[in-house]
């Protein structure tokens, strides 16, 4: 026998069984793909697979030898109904900001992106989303040594020649302008993101990413200069940074009406002139003063949804 009685028994019980989570998100939504990457962040511990949303979800629907323990879904009801209809607790997200109700979902948990200090309808109670808060993300330092532009355009609900005709005219002189003034320019769009692709694919020194892939968090971290649709996306990066944000004109009615509500609680300014040297010059100082005004932050809105997901994949009957 081993010295001591060493190899008797096992040193460790069996592995803990890794729950399978699965994320699917609108793959045209800037806030939904964001928003799922932000809260994957805090389920490392779980296999998580990540729909890319071109199937909607639906193979691993149809897989019941592969059904996942629990899965996100953002911004899908339809994708929600189905995973309910086969016995997969859901937790479903609204990612983005809207002026009109939210609609009925089937899901164990219905949450909404609702930052607490934005103004506007909320849906809440128990027949209703409840509101997340603001969905951080999870670094919150930005690169001593930042550097560059980062334009990040949403108009996943603009009809494609509206698109195109802002791609090619304002989008493209103020990437122009962001890469004489910065030296590079990095552009994030959703929707019909070959429309802007396409606009800036002679434009030097700009580099053109789609939201579906983008690490949207890490590229504003790199960033000395942001300018962004109104978007929560774009929204929770510069007030969990307390950094400078200047809007793009908005490109849809939400948008329109989520910036002139922001603009009530925080002092933010929109691209009129991409030459004004103003807009290549922020300050970190006055940002910072502008975002704290709101009062003190909670950017856990990730870590809860994260938490809900690994309840239900633990304990579903609780639901």
């Amino acid at each position: 026998m081993p010295a001591n009685g060493e190899g008797e028994f096992p040193a460790h019980g069996p592995a803990p069984v890794r729950r399978r989570l699965l994320l699917v998100a609108a793959p045209r939504r800037l806030d939904s793909v964001t928003a799922r990457r932000r809260i994957a962040a805090h389920l490392r511990e779980m296999d998580l697979v990540e729909d890319t949303g071109g199937t909607d979800g639906r193979e691993w629907i149809r897989k019941d030898a592969d059904r996942p323990d629990a899965a996100l879904v953002c911004d899908l009801p339809a994708v929600a109904r189905e995973l309910t209809e086969r016995s997969v607790p859901v937790v479903y997200l609204h990612s983005g900001y809207r002026t009109r109700g939210l609609p009925a979902v089937t899901a164990a948990a219905v949450r909404a992106h609702a930052p607490a200090w934005l103004p506007g309808p909320r849906a809440t109670g128990p027949d209703g989303a409840r509101p997340a808060g603001l969905l951080a993300p999870s670094r919150l330092a930005r690169d001593r040594t930042r550097t560059g532009c980062l334009l990040l355009v949403s108009g996943h609900r603009a009809p494609g020649h509206d698109l195109a005709a802002f791609a090619e005219g304002l989008l493209r002189t103020v990437a122009e302008e962001a890469v004489r003034r910065t030296g590079r320019c990095d552009v994030v769009c959703d929707g019909e993101a070959a429309i802007t692709a396409a606009a800036l694919a002679h434009t030097t020194g700009v580099q053109v990413h789609d939201a579906r892939t983008a690490d949207v968090d890490a590229l504003h971290a790199a960033a000395r200069v942001f300018i962004a649709s109104p978007t929560l996306t774009s929204l929770t990066l510069a007030q969990s940074r307390r950094a400078p944000l200047t809007l793009l004109p908005p490109l849809d009615h939400d948008q329109d009406d989520l910036a002139r509500r922001a603009v009530q609680a925080v002092r933010l300014t929109t691209v009129t002139d991409p030459a004004d040297p103003a807009l290549w010059a922020p300050s970190d100082t006055d940002a910072h003063s502008a975002w704290s005004g709101l009062g003190p932050d909670d950017l856990r809105g990730a870590q809860r949804i994260a938490r809900t997901l690994r309840q239900l994949a633990l304990a579903p009957i609780a639901f």
